[in-house]
């Protein structure tokens, strides 16, 4: 306990492995905890962020969760960094703890602290939760590998889902932030095997726990195989074509040309355009909790062996409007069609998508 009290932890992000790695720190009495996070709390986030609460919609998501922290605990030192995490502050603000935890839910945050953490001799607790699935591991303690060694290259940004996008079960992040609260208590006390050089994946759907071992430190590590050098990006959020926040990020994939705005979409629904398909290419459980009447739901990973049924439903000079959740997906399948058909058929994508429409057509369509 007093290993608790004297030591001090950074949570990268106050969503929704943030809160619960948080609220059992602050239960278990470390004695200085800081709490990175740019953002506000938002109403649709509340099934993942459970620290947070309808009364706090709108408040900073570092205030919100400091609040609550106090009425579990009022003696830590509770330190608030109210501010997107970049290169400029990284290492000043990482380098005032112990050990750190990354529960952001971006890319480019992941090689940002990490990159720091390596620099400044700091075990990084890491992680992840999306739909049913959850993993932990943890970087850069007693010579194991870092995040850079597994992931030496950002994906590509069409590949990368976060919470947002993708979904969760919003009980999957509250298990793996207990987790990560677990592996600090174990980092900063020397009791129990650290996490470290293995990945633990936790399947919610089927109940289970897996362990695998992750390969060792890659000798020509950007990052760790000379850690006395400072993080060689500097702008991350290029590096991996996205923003260091944990805001989804809009691709930008399709000339202007082929996007129309809500507006025209719903201009377009009044008209009832006999020769005009609105294709919606989410999932279906997410088309069956609403969609846009007279949509077709064909969900993007289905659409490659759906291209000649859909084919033929159409009329010969009809044309495809794509709409999905935010935007993303749907420019993935406008060039999936263009590609297929040869531009015999015109296609575009709705931009900003039904989030979009509920923003700015139909405030009353659910937003999820």
């Amino acid at each position: 306990q007093k290993a608790l009290k004297s030591a001090s932890v950074l949570i990268v992000g106050a969503g929704g492995l943030g809160c619960p790695c948080a609220a059992y720190l602050a239960a278990a009495g470390v004695g200085k905890i800081g709490i990175v996070d740019f953002d506000v709390v938002e109403k649709s986030n509340l099934h993942r962020q459970i620290l947070h609460s309808e009364a706090k919609v709108g408040l900073s998501k570092v205030d919100s969760l400091v609040i609550a922290l106090r009425q579990l605990n009022s003696q830590p030192e509770y330190v608030r960094h109210s501010t997107v995490l970049e290169s400029s502050n990284a290492l000043d603000i990482i380098g005032r703890y112990q050990v750190v935890v990354d529960a952001s839910d971006n890319a480019a945050t992941r090689y940002l602290v990490n990159d720091a953490c390596v620099h400044l001799g700091l075990p990084l607790v890491s992680g992840s939760a999306l739909r049913w699935e959850g993993q932990l591991t943890v970087y850069g303690y007693r010579g194991g590998p870092c995040y850079r060694c597994l992931f030496p290259q950002p994906p590509p940004t069409s590949t990368v889902t976060n919470c947002s996008e993708g979904g969760v079960i919003g009980m999957v992040p509250g298990v793996i932030g207990c987790m990560q609260a677990l592996e600090v208590v174990k980092i900063l006390t020397g009791h129990g095997d650290v996490c470290s050089g293995k990945l633990l994946l936790y399947d919610g759907a089927d109940a289970r726990w897996r362990q695998v071992a992750l390969r060792g430190k890659l000798p020509n590590c950007d990052a760790c195989a000379d850690p006395s050098k400072a993080p060689a990006v500097r702008d991350y959020a290029a590096w991996c074509g996205i923003g260091p926040t944990n805001k989804c990020s809009g691709l930008n994939v399709l000339p202007k040309e082929l996007r129309i705005s809500c507006q025209d979409l719903r201009e377009r629904l009044l008209r009832k355009e006999p020769d005009s398909l609105l294709l919606d290419v989410r999932p279906k459980y997410e088309f069956e909790m609403c969609h846009l009447p007279g949509s077709l739901n064909i969900p993007l990973e289905q659409l490659d062996n759906e291209l000649d049924s859909l084919e033929e439903k159409l009329a010969k000079n009809t044309e495809v409007v794509v709409i999905c959740r935010r935007g993303n997906n749907s420019q993935l399948a406008v060039e999936k069609l263009r590609q297929a058909w040869s531009k015999k058929i015109k296609v575009c994508d709705v931009r900003g998508g039904l989030e979009s429409w509920a923003r700015t057509v139909d405030p009353e369509f659910p937003t999820y």
